[in-house]
């Protein structure tokens, strides 16, 4: 039960000035001045977007960032940029792969990419681009596999709140074919994720 002031976790984010204060901390200038410029870009991108509890899109991208520095302790630049722009591709009709890489590097870019899906042909047929995604992940880097399971930890945690028209069947295909994906990486970080995504659908399922 939420206490007096609290927000439901779907109506949380990640700020641009709690976003500074984190990477202050870390003593690289050069390193915050370009995630926060990742951070606008992702906004202004996600701008007029509301997912289906009718939060704002931009807030799913935010705290991805955060569980990444908060719950996993990275603090890599191309990590935290990444995450905060793995849904600028599929979102914009301007933002390209080049200019993610003129603007964040060559690293960046390819994992953006990787994480993009065709969201046309998704609406006519999206098991089969999900199964096509799995796949194309298998042959990823961590990072890749890091963000794209942050983002289901966060969807899965947000499942109470309507966010999924079919929350069982999204649960079903991050255990059958997400987390096993992490789980064969022999990486810290993703065995994390795997644990927490198990903790998060069993909360779920009761």
């Amino acid at each position: 039960m939420l206490q007096p002031g609290e927000q439901s976790y779907n109506n949380t984010s990640l700020t641009y000035q709690e976003l500074e204060a984190r990477l202050q901390a870390s003593g690289n200038p050069l390193s915050t001045q370009k995630i926060l410029s990742a951070y606008e870009m992702a906004r202004s991108v996600h701008e007029f977007q509301t997912r289906n509890d009718g939060t704002p899109y931009f807030s799913h991208s935010a705290r991805s960032a955060k569980i990444i520095m908060d719950e996993l302790g990275i603090f890599d630049d191309d990590v935290i940029i990444a995450a905060l722009l793995q849904d600028v591709l599929e979102d914009s009709d301007t933002i390209t792969r080049g200019v993610l890489e003129y603007n964040f590097g060559s690293y960046v870019a390819y994992v953006v990419e990787m994480l993009t899906k065709d969201l046309r042909k998704a609406a006519r047929n999206p098991e089969e681009v999900d199964i096509e995604f799995v796949a194309r992940l298998k042959g990823a880097s961590d990072d890749c596999l890091v963000i794209k399971l942050v983002a289901r930890l966060d969807n899965i945690r947000c499942l109470s709140f309507n966010l999924k028209r079919n929350p069982l069947v999204y649960l079903g295909n991050t255990l059958e074919r997400y987390v096993p994906l992490a789980e064969q990486r022999k990486n810290k970080h993703l065995e994390m994720l795997a644990s927490a995504i198990r903790l998060e659908a069993n909360k779920f399922l009761g």
